[in-house]
């Protein structure tokens, strides 16, 4: 049988009876939506890896401002040598820098997650497009 034929590759009139031309039929039409989801598996394990990403971002990013703050703290509350406060500075303006890239990133992937969401709701319009005209 070919892929993406409507119809098993043996007719009716092959000495089987319509019944059994029917089976296959919905068979072959069975295999072909299998065959549909499990793209959509491959799609649902790479939305996945991007949302486990942003995630893991977002740790990063909250624990990144929480060292930032934490700088600061020190730089308020304690008497410190100016060569004690120039590395506290260098510590924090790298955190710094650390948190924008993080928040640069993560907005890059949020923009990926959209537009993984979108494409998942335009296959799934489309499989529901192509099964209501094949029921018809």
């Amino acid at each position: 049988m070919v892929f993406g034929s409507l119809a098993p590759s043996e007719p009716p009139s092959a000495g089987r009876g319509i019944e059994y031309y029917v089976q296959q039929t919905k068979i072959a039409r069975v295999e072909r939506m299998r065959k549909g989801f499990g793209a959509c598996h491959i799609y649902a394990s790479s939305a996945s890896n991007v949302k486990m990403s942003i995630d893991g971002l977002e740790e990063k990013l909250a624990r990144c401002r929480q060292s930032v703050e934490e700088v600061d703290l020190k730089l308020r509350r304690e008497k410190l040598s100016s060569e004690g406060r120039k590395s506290l500075e260098r510590e924090r303006n790298l955190l710094m820098t650390k948190a924008d890239n993080y928040e640069k990133e993560l907005s890059t992937l949020r923009k990926e997650n959209r537009k993984n969401a979108a494409l998942a709701v335009a296959v799934g319009l489309l499989i529901a497009l192509i099964y209501a005209c094949w029921m018809m």
